[in-house]
């Protein structure tokens, strides 16, 4: 009995990660997102290290698409105990681990939200949503889709959405949100194919853009790893902020 709770212990210890934020699970863990975090203890570090000068205590954040918790874990350290930070995850499995991510590390400012967030709401198969956010092989899984405006955000700094594919759809049903709160925007990009239109979608709305590719590979990576798993591999990003804020992004590509 005894030999056999050791051996339970160990199993469940090494499925938790060390992260450069807090500690952190993934199941999954054979995606880049879980790949990077168990061996580098952080996942796209650079676009935080963007963002990072953006984002000030008590501020409110959106994400779309939870990555476990990656980048969550220090958006609720950097709004502080007075800011909030909302994460939409429509996938059953990821937003289960998210939420027991946020819970491992006692984030009382984080609220998870199972949904897909797209022009309308309704029920519809993941399979079907843009991005293809549901791997072949996998179970098929049917998302609630819900308006961002729907959830009636009372502020919201930044709106970063994760997951590529999701975009227009997304803004689409996010009109008062965007005009009331004027955040800043920062997304994936879909691909050459739909990238100019998801830009001139952002445009449209009042913003001016500009161009971000982050490496996925961090050399000052959190576990001092030396060996590249994402030799040239970058992020397609856009980085977007009201026309009235008088923003500047000197060192960036404007769209």
């Amino acid at each position: 009995m005894n030999t056999q709770k050791k051996t339970n212990s160990s199993e469940s210890s090494s499925r938790l990660w060390t992260t450069r934020y807090g500690m952190m699970a993934g199941i999954p863990a054979n995606g880049p997102v879980a790949r990077s975090l168990q061996r580098y203890g952080e996942w796209a570090e650079q676009e935080l290290n963007l963002l990072s000068g953006l984002i000030e205590d008590g501020q409110s954040v959106l994400e779309f698409g939870g990555e476990y918790g990656a980048h969550t874990l220090w958006f609720a350290q950097a709004v502080g105990e007075k800011g909030k930070v909302h994460v939409a995850e429509p996938r059953r499995l990821p937003f289960q681990q998210l939420c027991a991510n946020v819970a491992i590390n006692q984030l009382t400012n984080v609220y998870a939200h199972s949904r897909w967030l797209g022009r309308a709401d309704a029920q519809v198969s993941l399979s079907s949503l843009p991005g293809g956010v549901v791997a072949r092989g996998e179970e098929e899984e049917i998302a609630n889709t819900v308006t961002l405006d729907s959830l009636d955000l009372q502020s919201l700094d930044l709106l970063k959405v994760n997951l590529p594919g999701s975009l227009i759809d997304l803004l689409l049903g996010a009109a008062e949100t965007i005009r009331k709160h004027r955040p800043i925007i920062y997304c994936r990009l879909s691909g050459i194919e739909q990238a100019e239109a998801e830009v001139q979608a952002i445009k449209e709305l009042g913003y001016r853009c500009w161009s971000h590719t982050p490496y996925l590979y961090n050399a000052d990576n959190h576990a001092g790893e030396r060996g590249n798993i994402f030799p040239g591999c970058v992020q397609q990003n856009v980085i977007a902020s009201p026309v009235e804020s008088r923003f500047e992004l000197e060192r960036r590509y404007e769209l």
